[in-house]
């Protein structure tokens, strides 16, 4: 079921599409954890530390599918917003094929590249075995991703973020089920974990096709519309690679922690994981928030209602500001006791590390709930290079984070690598978007048909 969200109340409209996205990323990251837990308690410290090594990894591959298919959304939304079929047929077959031909590519060049990647980042010989199994069969895993979120971005694009949930409460329910076969009672190990990963999703995104394709006749193709066209292409890359490397260039930045993390050892990784996965849950609020935005821009712009847009950004600062005072407190007091969770803890160190990491980061979400905001409306109005550039500014944070602070403090230092990257991101993207508003006030352009 498709969703106008040129028409009503902007607030109402960016929540009702954003609450069902949270679910299915509080779904996705309670599996994350859940794999987590279940590694640690079963295999021990040294397993869950080779599964929390590939973070970044899995992060810098995962980002890029899910940039560049959120990037080929934006147009279909414009196109939908703007009530242009023919682009919004043609620019969704054509994501179809760029999909396709990207996940052949990275799989083979992923796996070809796998252990070279991991000795780059400085992964410990006690682990490297364990993490390279890990990778590996992620990598391979590639082309399902490709198509889950490429479908879940279509879905989005004509307002409905419903069937995406669905569809990931399977993946995730399968996944936690094929956990418990994979690590605690067939002898798979660390690789075990991965093979229910890939496993779940590639069940959910065949799933996800057959729904779409039954639910939603307005992407039924004709021949003209599913004509291949350099044009598009290039228009649909100009979207989805600012995207996709605005979530590599995090990913790199994140993988640099992670290579001055891992000379620390495998109880520091542990922690550190652990810690990163409870993150990402109270990050998700954010996320949604953002995607909300994004298809809701995306769809104002194309109907040329761009004081609509200034309107939803305004309410969902007002959101992001409240909630992050809330989950502030929250994580303070709370979070800490999670990471027993995740592995038997005897000495209490593991905790102390995690809760350490805490105290820094928790202080500065207000500035990441930003991130997601204005990164986000920006690239609903069809701009993907400063939300890039605000990636850049997080990366070269990041790198002088641990080049300046990680030898003289240590740990503490590197956990500073985050809260300074959620404030350098902000430094393009806050004011580029109200000067560029300011001057691109002109609604969506119809593309000639190619």
């Amino acid at each position: 079921m498709t969703k106008n969200m040129t028409e009503g109340k902007p607030l109402r409209l960016i929540l009702l599409f954003a609450l069902p996205v949270l679910c299915g990323n509080l779904f996705q990251n309670f599996y994350n954890i859940v794999d987590s837990v279940i590694v640690g308690r079963f295999l021990g410290v040294n397993a869950l530390a080779a599964v929390g090594s590939t973070t970044s990894l899995t992060f810098l591959v995962i980002g890029w599918v899910m940039g560049m298919t959120n990037g080929f959304g934006i147009l279909i939304a414009q196109a939908f917003g703007a009530e242009n079929r023919f682009l919004l047929k043609h620019y969704t077959a054509m994501s179809m094929y760029l999909c396709t031909i990207l996940a052949i590519v990275m799989t083979g060049a992923l796996l070809i590249a796998n252990d070279s990647i991991l000795h780059l980042i400085n992964t410990p010989d006690t682990i490297f075995s364990d993490t390279s199994k890990y990778t590996a069969i992620i990598y391979a895993g590639v082309p399902v991703s490709f198509l889950y979120n490429m479908l879940a971005s279509i879905a989005r694009s004509l307002g409905d973020s419903k069937t995406p949930l669905y569809f990931l409460v399977i993946s995730s329910l399968l996944n936690i089920a094929l956990d418990f076969l994979f690590v605690a009672v067939l002898p798979f190990g660390v690789a075990g974990a991965a093979y229910a990963t890939v496993i779940a999703q590639g069940v959910s995104a065949v799933l996800c096709l057959i729904y779409t394709w039954k639910k939603f006749p307005i992407i039924h193709f004709h021949k003209e519309e599913m004509k291949f066209s350099l044009r598009s292409a290039g228009n649909l890359f100009s979207m989805g690679v600012p995207m996709a490397l605005q979530f590599s260039i995090t990913a790199i930045g994140t993988m640099i922690v992670q290579s001055a993390l891992n000379l620390l050892g495998a109880t520091y990784i542990a922690a550190y994981a652990a810690a990163s996965k409870i993150q990402s849950v109270i990050m998700q609020f954010f996320v949604a928030l953002g995607s909300a935005l994004a298809t809701y821009t995306g769809q104002n712009y194309g109907a040329g209602k761009t004081e609509r847009i200034h309107q939803g950004l305004s309410s969902s600062f007002i959101i992001s500001i409240v909630y992050s005072i809330g989950v502030m407190t929250v994580a303070y007091f709370l979070c800490p006791l999670m990471v027993r969770l995740f592995v038997s803890d005897p000495t209490g160190e593991l905790q102390q590390i995690a809760t350490h990491m805490f105290h820094i980061s928790l202080w500065f979400y207000p500035f990441l709930g930003l991130i997601f905001l204005y990164r986000n409306v920006l690239q609903g109005l069809g701009n993907g290079l400063i939300p890039m550039l605000g990636g850049v500014f997080e990366l070269l944070a990041r790198g002088l984070a641990v080049f300046l602070l990680a030898k003289p403090f240590g740990f503490t230092g590197i956990c500073f690598s985050d809260p300074a990257a959620w404030i350098f991101a902000l430094i393009p993207l806050i004011p580029y978007y109200y000067w560029w508003t300011k001057r691109k006030n002109s609604p969506f352009q119809e593309i000639e048909k190619a």
